[in-house]
């Protein structure tokens, strides 16, 4: 269990505080440690000093530091480098501080939740961080005007003040026994607040551990540590990071083995073994609750009927998608994005191919063959398109034509997702289910990405949040897992594990996050050489 991290000198309060918090979150399952698989560990304390190089898989020339647009892998690991949140996931998978020293529910029911402040957290150029840059941050992803990606997680907050100059009180309209968690989703950075309450999100200026030196969107990055980090007593050992756009997985395999990058965010996978075989090269092999979906777009025809969906969902074989694309790296997919690793997944039946069942749903929405375009791109997996393919295949006896469009890497974001009708996305692992249902699937989210809308699923997620009663709130996840399968218009094929590559010079802990590569993008600042 993570420490209760209240600064000295901080009296106590009442109410439940952040310690009991957690440890009901772990008596119910709500914080979930997800071993890494790493053959190494360091002998000695970290040191500090040298440049991390880091060959990044995803990175897009319309990138920007618009916490609100955040979207590629670039940006979020860059984030991650530059900025703070208010709280984080840790290297052992359980919820920490980041900016707030610590937190409490001041109502019983969760429903006000104070946040204290580190005292002597500072921007990058010397300006202290103080409750109004947190509120402007907060605020950036409110209200009616708001175009943030991050907005469905904050539709049950209700107000955001300031208690002191180190203090923020959040009230909900609805009581949320999430909200610490939730904080951690990556749009949420604090960045300085202008006069007018907007906020300075131009340049990548932030508190966390390092400050932008230089950088160029599509290409890379450079940024240095910043000596006024108010957490350096326990990170950012490198002196320097540099990242490098490398899109092409066999650029970023040849980085690795080379020794012209220290670590890449992400391994092909039919090549891992081998590999692993490469002098000086290590892979870190985590389960994690990353996941590949395939959104239908239920306002558009043919994905309208709920026949063709499951026409769609039925013809494909997981079994054979994980064994021949992940090799083996992964576990099967249910068609709803809550992973074994998280809390509250629910044990349905697994469904399995089955081509009679795939015929009897096209045939009952009126088609004896049906022609169908899904767009996908590698950078979202190496062996993405080879994925399709696969599918494809799967689904021609039951009278499905699949015909994979490669879309091009630039642009695939902005271009692809959330505006072709079939497309395959990349998701990372949301730290519970009410943050991955809120951001993807209620009704209105801004990355509802296939469009979905269902009375029961919203009743259900709004029920959800407040329920103090963890047996009834298990089965009302249950049920919303079940309606996403057997309604919802997403194929969630399977999930991976995060599999990325360092060299054996890079240390870090036992434990790795799993809910971004790199330590949950946060190896920037916990991993240091040797």
């Amino acid at each position: 269990m993570a420490k209760n991290f209240i600064s000295p000198g901080t009296p106590p309060r009442s109410g439940p505080s952040r310690r009991t918090l957690l440890q009901g979150a772990a008596a119910t399952g709500l914080v979930a440690a997800v071993p890494a698989v790493s053959p190494t560990r360091a002998a000695a304390a970290p040191k500090r000093g040298g440049t991390f190089r880091v060959g990044v898989h995803d990175g897009n020339t319309n990138d920007s530091w618009n916490p609100a647009t955040t979207e590629s892998i670039l940006m979020i690991h860059s984030s991650h480098v530059t900025r703070s949140y208010l709280t984080e996931i840790t290297n052992e998978n359980e919820l920490g501080p980041d900016l707030a020293i610590d937190w409490e529910a001041i109502d019983g029911d969760a429903s006000k939740w104070r946040f204290a402040l580190h005292p002597d957290a500072t921007f990058h150029d010397g300006r202290p961080v103080t409750s109004a840059d947190v509120i402007a941050s907060m605020n950036h992803h409110r209200g009616d005007e708001s175009t943030s990606a991050a907005k469905s997680l904050m539709i049950d907050i209700s107000d955001i003040s300031a208690d002191g100059d180190h203090g923020v009180i959040f009230t909900m309209a609805q009581a949320n026994a999430d909200l610490p968690y939730l904080l951690t989703d990556y749009h949420l950075v604090i960045v300085p607040a202008k006069p007018d309450g907007g906020i300075e999100w131009q340049g990548g200026i932030g508190c966390g551990p390092y400050r932008v030196v230089d950088f160029e969107p599509g290409i890379g990055a450079m940024f240095e540590r910043h000596e006024g980090w108010h957490r350096a007593d326990s990170g950012a050992w490198f002196d320097r990071i540099e990242m490098t756009v490398l899109n092409d997985p066999n650029a970023r395999q040849t980085a690795i083995v080379t020794g012209d990058v220290d670590a890449v965010t992400d391994v092909d996978l039919k090549t891992a073994d081998l590999l692993k075989r490469a002098p000086g090269v290590i892979l870190d092999d985590v389960a994690s609750g990353t996941h590949i979906t395939m959104p239908m777009h239920c306002d558009t025809a043919p994905f309208d009927d709920v026949n063709v969906r499951l026409a769609l969902k039925h013809s494909i074989d997981r079994t054979e998608i994980v064994d021949k694309i992940l090799f083996g790296r992964g576990a099967v997919g249910n068609d709803h994005p809550i992973a074994p690793t998280m809390p509250f997944y629910a044990d349905l039946p697994q469904r399995e191919q089955d081509l009679d069942r795939a015929r009897f749903h096209l045939k009952k929405a009126g088609y004896d063959r049906l022609s169908v375009e899904i767009s996908v791109n590698d950078t979202l997996l190496a062996g993405a398109v080879n994925m399709c393919s696969l599918f494809a295949e799967q689904a021609k006896p039951a009278g499905l034509d699949i015909k994979v469009k490669r879309e091009p890497t630039d642009g695939y974001w902005s271009e692809v997702w959330l505006k072709k009708p079939f497309c395959v996305v990349s998701w990372a692992a949301r730290p519970t289910p009410d943050v991955m249902f809120s951001q993807a699937y209620r009704a209105g989210a801004e990355w509802n990405e296939s469009r979905w809308e269902n009375e029961r699923f919203n009743e259900l997620l709004l029920a959800a949040k407040s329920e103090t009663n963890d047996d009834l709130r298990a089965e009302m996840y249950a049920e919303m897992q079940m309606l996403c399968r057997d309604d919802g218009g997403t194929i969630v094929p399977f999930f991976r594990n995060r599999t990325s590559a360092r060299r054996d010079n890079v240390m870090h802990e036992d434990s790795i996050a799993a809910v971004w590569e790199l330590d949950g993008a946060r190896g920037y600042h916990r991993w240091w050489f040797a």
